[in-house]
């Protein structure tokens, strides 16, 4: 596992709904006993920008995120969302922990990552669609005025 497979997998995870990984586990293997070793706890981090993308960092606001860390065996499962969905939070940790674990990754990947990464291309597509249908063409408006 490397660094940048973890870091998709959690990203997967934070972007996904609970109800839709729950129901990619009914489809997995049962996943590990754990035991919580922090959270899940809410609280507030504060949420930084930049001007155009690449200017000076600006505070922009404060977002609510819930925490939760798990150990599961030998693994020790990390998982921050957005909001305040401790279950989420909760199943997440889980989830890292048990990715985590090269006897039950692939098993994992398969019934759960992949499917919700499909989920989210779909919805990006579904948006970019939707954005596209508003789209104005100024040069052909330009053209059409000569």
């Amino acid at each position: 596992m490397s660094k940048t497979e973890r870091q998709l997998w959690m990203a997967t995870l934070a972007r996904a709904g609970r109800a839709e990984i729950e129901r990619c586990l009914a489809d997995a293997p049962a996943l590990p006993t754990h035991k919580r070793l922090r959270g899940p706890e809410t609280g507030l981090v504060m949420v930084r920008g930049r001007a155009g993308g690449g200017g000076a960092a600006f505070n922009f606001g404060e977002m609510t995120v819930t925490r939760c860390t798990v150990r599961a065996g030998e693994r020790i499962g990390h998982a921050y969302i957005a909001g305040r969905d401790a279950a989420k939070a909760e199943l997440a940790a889980r989830l890292d922990a048990a990715l985590q674990d090269s006897a039950s990754a692939d098993a994992f990947m398969r019934a759960v990552i992949e499917p919700l990464q499909a989920l989210e291309t779909e919805r990006r597509a579904a948006l970019a669609a939707r954005a596209a249908a508003t789209k104005v063409d100024f040069f052909t408006l330009a053209t059409m005025r000569s």
